[in-house]
């Protein structure tokens, strides 16, 4: 029995359409996953609050060092109220490369990462030195050598 060329053409056409089909569902279904995933990270990290720093005992906290001693600093945040940041020797501290308590001067934007205490202030884990933390970008040096 000769099955005729047309026949066979058309059926290696469904079958090759039936597979494509089906791997492109497969990927959607995969990217899906993916930016859900990512979706979830991030807003849980920065949005919503900080309602995943929340969960973890985590405050993040950015403003202007308005004062400073040896154990602490006092943050001045953006609607004009202070806050008391504990910086301990288990407290990184960082600008482009890793800093020291000396780098923590009057004047200067950070943003920390903290235990909040009882008393309402926080102990430091982390402390990002400077604006390139924030998203500003006006700071940086541009292609025609302004900025800074």
């Amino acid at each position: 029995m000769k099955v005729p060329i047309a026949v066979i053409i058309i059926a290696v056409l469904l079958v090759g359409a039936g597979a494509f089909y089906g791997g492109m569902r497969f990927e959607q279904s995969k990217t899906a996953n993916v930016r859900n995933q990512f979706s979830r990270n991030v807003s849980g990290a920065e949005g919503r609050g900080g309602q995943r720093f929340a969960q973890a005992g985590v405050r993040p906290v950015s403003g202007k060092i308005i004062h400073r001693d040896e154990s602490s600093i006092t943050v001045e945040l953006q609607d004009g109220s202070s806050k008391i940041i504990l910086v301990t020797d288990q407290s990184s501290i960082n600008k482009t490369e890793a800093g020291s308590k000396a780098d923590l001067k009057d004047g200067e934007e950070v943003v920390i990462f903290g235990q909040e205490n009882s008393d309402g202030s926080i102990t430091a884990q982390n402390i990002q030195i400077g604006t390139q933390f924030r998203g500003r970008t006006n700071d940086l040096p541009q292609p025609d050598g302004t900025g800074m």
